[in-house]
């Protein structure tokens, strides 16, 4: 679930940092980065270092099959928790990085 969770805010928001999506999942830092490692090593999302920062968005190189159903996905299942939850913190998070991440 935590996957799928990630995915889904990163199919939203477009980029997103490990602060970010440490704090809309509310699960901790080591836990959130391990379950990105298995998406960049399955070539579901690429990831972009910034100094110190790790920047996550899906992978670009996704056939456009795998991206129209990861938007059908979305679709069905973003007014649901814990998918409807995970978006509205991320939008209330207060110090949200606007280039480097600052958390």
């Amino acid at each position: 679930m935590t996957r799928l969770r990630c995915i889904l805010l990163l199919l939203q928001e477009g980029n997103l940092c490990v602060c970010e999506l440490t704090y809309a999942l509310e699960l901790p830092q080591p836990r959130v980065s391990h379950h990105l490692g298995k998406l960049r090593k399955a070539g579901l999302v690429s990831d972009q270092k910034s100094g110190q920062w790790i920047y996550y968005q899906l992978n670009p190189e996704l056939p456009k099959w795998a991206v129209d159903i990861l938007n059908t996905m979305h679709e069905g299942i973003k007014k649901e928790k814990p998918f409807n939850t995970d978006a509205q913190t991320l939008a209330d998070m207060s110090n949200r990085p606007d280039i480097f991440c600052s958390v």
